[in-house]
């Protein structure tokens, strides 16, 4: 390995100064934010809030402080279906609800993960990622579908969002720390198999109870009411979970499937996936089917065109910005602003972890030009105050790039993809960059 030498630094310093164009962004960059200096203003016409096909939704949410936004995305689509069935201006399923469970089924999750790798040294690579990565709240689309089927769904106005929900890092350090805890007892009695059942079970109904505590008791019954848009009064009672899933929202998970594009060579298209140690409910695997890109966006234009929307998944972070509710890399020339080439294709930033699904949302537009997309509609759940009173645009090329999942109904799938389904899905690792939660 080489250093850097002192006379190495004088030279780049003194080529440096040279440059006059460095000098002056140096001096903007001072006291401005980096992409706010990069913005390209003759840009901004492309990325207006206008769609050829606009599916007219409810009002944003807010996912507060936490990693819900899958949830919030998945509520988000499933609100809709409520809300014309009833007639409704504003409604809300309760994301509190499918939080509790998912957070309740990630404990036991966790635990048989452990359990199954006691024998495993700390630092063995898996046990290691189980124990680092413990409880989050981020997830999958499957995940939702697991919690959905298990427990059903119920209105925000019976289980409303407690603070712990909305505020979650606290909560999740707690929670992690008694489940590591569990990890060193399980150890430490890993030839013993009922003292392991006992401790396990001493740790659920802790944590069962925690929980209970933090989100709420959630309702095994319940009565709904609501007023719908002509003011028009309407009550239901002796609802349970399932049975209010089943009367107002009623469709069959199983019928949507969910697709991605990873354009990296072990995972050729037409295959289905699956993640080791991922998921929530135990013996319910989070499966993928990666598709070529035109395929997957062609799926989701049929949808969308049909009048529903799209759950989806996407790195959030790159090119952002946040209180015009624009994802577009060539809103900003960063390549100009730092005279360095910036720029990776989409299987290279997978491979070298540059980009990632990190976040869910809902794509509820598209606008075509002569058949094809050129920018994306999107509700987002980080409340009203940016973007477009909390709905977002995105460029065709940014989904190229930074959209990796998308949940549609196999209706829509090409007799190709619809064949694949029934392969067996390829097992990857837990750090797989498909394994990643959105948060």
């Amino acid at each position: 390995m080489r250093e850097i030498t002192l006379e190495t630094l004088e030279q780049y310093q003194s080529d440096y100064m040279k440059d006059p164009l460095q000098r002056a962004v140096r001096r903007a960059l001072y006291q401005a934010p980096l992409f706010q200096a990069a913005t390209v203003q003759e840009n901004e016409g492309n990325m207006q809030h206008h769609f050829s096909i606009d599916i007219k939704t409810m009002e944003a949410t807010s996912q507060g402080q936490s990693g819900r936004c899958w949830i919030f995305a998945g509520m988000n689509v499933l609100r809709e279906i409520v809300a014309k069935k009833l007639n409704l201006e504003k409604f809300e399923l309760s994301q509190n609800y499918i939080a509790f469970y998912d957070k309740l089924e990630k404990i036991n999750f966790m635990m048989e993960s452990i359990i199954e790798l006691k024998e495993n040294a700390w630092d063995e690579r898996t046990l290691a990622w189980v124990l680092t990565t413990g409880i989050q709240d981020g997830g999958q689309w499957d995940m939702i579908c697991a919690v959905i089927k298990k427990y059903g769904v119920v209105p925000q106005s019976v289980f409303p969002d407690a603070y712990q929900a909305r505020s979650t890092r606290d909560m999740n350090k707690l929670l992690n720390r008694r489940l590591r805890r569990f990890a060193k007892d399980v150890k430490a009695n890993k030839d013993d198999c009922a003292k392991i059942t006992e401790l396990k079970e001493q740790a659920l109904k802790e944590l069962y109870g925690f929980l209970c505590t933090c989100f709420g008791v959630p309702p095994k019954t319940f009565s709904f009411d609501v007023v719908d848009k002509d003011g028009k009064y309407y009550r239901d009672d002796n609802l349970t979970p399932h049975s209010f899933y089943d009367k107002y929202v009623g469709i069959n998970l199983d019928d949507y499937v969910s697709i991605i594009h990873s354009p990296t060579v072990d995972k050729p298209y037409y295959q289905t996936f699956t993640v080791q140690h991922l998921g929530n409910v135990v013996g319910v695997p989070v499966t993928y089917l990666n598709l070529p890109l035109d395929e997957f966006k062609k799926s989701v234009v049929s949808q969308l065109s049909d009048q529903e929307i799209v759950w989806f998944g996407s790195d959030c972070g790159n090119y952002i910005d946040r209180p015009h509710g624009v994802w577009d890399a060539s809103s900003f020339d960063l390549n100009g602003l730092f005279n360095i080439d910036f720029t990776i294709d989409k299987e290279y930033s997978l491979y070298t972890w540059d980009s990632a699904m990190n976040h869910a949302m809902v794509l509820t537009g598209v606008n075509l030009v002569n058949g094809q997309p050129d920018k994306w509609k999107i509700e987002n759940s980080w409340g009203k105050e940016n973007g477009h009173n909390g709905y977002y645009v995105a460029s065709d090329s940014w989904f190229d790039s930074y959209v990796y999942q998308a949940v549609v109904h196999k209706k829509y799938l090409t007799e190709t993809a619809s064949k694949a389904l029934d392969n067996e899905a390829v097992l990857l690792n837990p750090w797989d960059p498909m394994g990643t939660l959105a948060d």
